[in-house]
């Protein structure tokens, strides 16, 4: 038996219950031997992605010769394979997998290429591919991997970091006038205004020679508002993993919020100390796994000294593998201590995420507003969070659909 007819054996051994008809049979066949029989009912979608799938990697000998298949040279093309392998098979399989890909489609040589990490596009989904991969990867390669997750990991930094910034940095205390604000400070109505005998008409401007702001206020280290993001690590998270880490390291430098990072699957990761190195950070995840969803919220309430000054972003799909019971008490006696509890069904572009629809909507019925976030509208969600602001009118600002709440 081949390497694919044991692994399409795996995969309805592990997602689907075994069938003995005789449809069934002609079907496993057809993903074991990578071809479409006319005679027997056609694969659906799926079955042709899982096809596909197999055929580029132990089906790549025969499929350079028939001009099919294969996983060529292309970043894109790698990062949608590897997806696609998470997607069908069990974490030890796809581990299997990841590595025979390695040794048999030259994933090392092209990650070692320094003209295919300049064609890298900044992709959240292949710094997911590369930390999937690295505890396969040779010393070498793992460094190649860094560099470019260095790369993508600037990229989204110089485009989220300033919105972020301007978001969440010091909350403006609009009781008290500055005549020396700075810019994001500045009241433009009440300057244009109080220099309105400065207009120059040969330019059609005015020339403000008085700045008009509002104070910023100025907490000790002691009043400042913390937040904690605990991230849910499976595989289904990937994205949301990556970006959760980077908004992290962007609010750790801010000093107007204390900013914790903590990361889980069946076991707890805090990465915390870490947040000065967004890349260390990305390397400390361990993606895929079981979820225990409960033992992490069970941590960051140790963590939490003031819960009417923490904010807990719990970013997770909701499938729970742990105490469904213990987790909804803990997160109920979270909210009645004054704990902003949001929960983030996925930080990703990739749309509305799969996810666990009736621990959702409990989640939402303890007083937790449940929805899917992008990471253009997570700087403004971090703001309405930090200033206390109802969390589902901004949502609905943001034409975001909320979880409703059991009836």
């Amino acid at each position: 038996m081949n390497d694919k007819t044991t692994l399409t054996q795996e995969l309805n051994e592990n997602n689907e219950p075994m069938a003995t008809t005789l449809s069934e049979k002609s079907r496993r066949w057809q993903l074991a031997l990578g071809v479409n029989d006319e005679q027997q009912p056609p694969l659906s979608n799926r079955d042709e992605r899982l096809s596909g799938a197999l055929s580029a990697l132990y089906g790549s000998d025969n499929a350079n010769k028939q001009g099919r298949g294969s996983l060529s040279r292309s970043a894109p093309k790698v990062s949608k394979w590897l997806g696609d392998i998470r997607e069908f098979f069990p974490t030890p399989v796809v581990q299997v997998v990841q590595k025979d890909a390695f040794e048999r489609l030259g994933l090392k040589e092209m990650l070692m290429e320094p003209e295919f990490l300049s064609a890298i596009e900044a992709d959240v989904h292949l710094i997911a591919d590369l930390i999937s991969l690295r505890s396969i990867m040779p010393e070498k390669t793992i460094e190649t991997a860094r560099q470019v997750i260095e790369k993508v990991v600037k990229e989204l930094m110089d485009k989220l970091e300033q919105k972020t910034s301007e978001a969440i940095r010091g909350a403006l205390n609009k009781s008290k006038r500055s005549f020396r604000p700075r810019f994001n400070d500045i009241d433009w109505p009440r300057t244009i205004h109080a220099n309105l005998r400065h207009y120059q008409p040969e330019y059609k401007t005015i020339v403000p020679e008085k700045l008009i702001g509002f104070m910023r206020q100025q907490r000790r280290l002691a009043d400042l508002d913390e937040v904690v993001l605990c991230v849910d690590q499976s595989g289904s998270m990937a994205t949301s993993v990556v970006y959760s880490s980077i908004f992290a390291a962007v609010m750790a430098s801010i000093p107007a919020v204390k900013t914790k990072l903590i990361c889980f699957d069946t076991s707890v990761v805090d990465l915390t100390e870490d947040l000065t190195d967004p890349v260390s950070v990305l390397f400390g995840i361990q993606l895929g796994g079981g979820t225990d969803i409960n033992q992490a919220i069970a941590y960051c309430e140790k963590q939490i000294e003031q819960p009417t000054k923490t904010h807990l972003l719990l970013i997770s799909d909701l499938y729970e593998g742990g105490d469904e019971v213990q987790l909804k008490q803990r997160v109920a006696q979270l909210v009645k201590q004054g704990v902003n509890v949001i929960t983030l069904l996925a930080l990703s572009d990739d749309g509305r995420p799969a996810y666990d629809a009736q621990m959702a909507a409990e989640f939402a019925t303890l007083g937790s507003p449940v929805f899917a976030c992008t990471p253009e509208q997570f700087p403004d969600l971090m703001a309405t969070a930090l200033k206390r602001e109802d969390i589902m009118l901004w949502a609905a600002d943001q034409d975001i659909k909320a979880i409703r709440p059991l009836e």
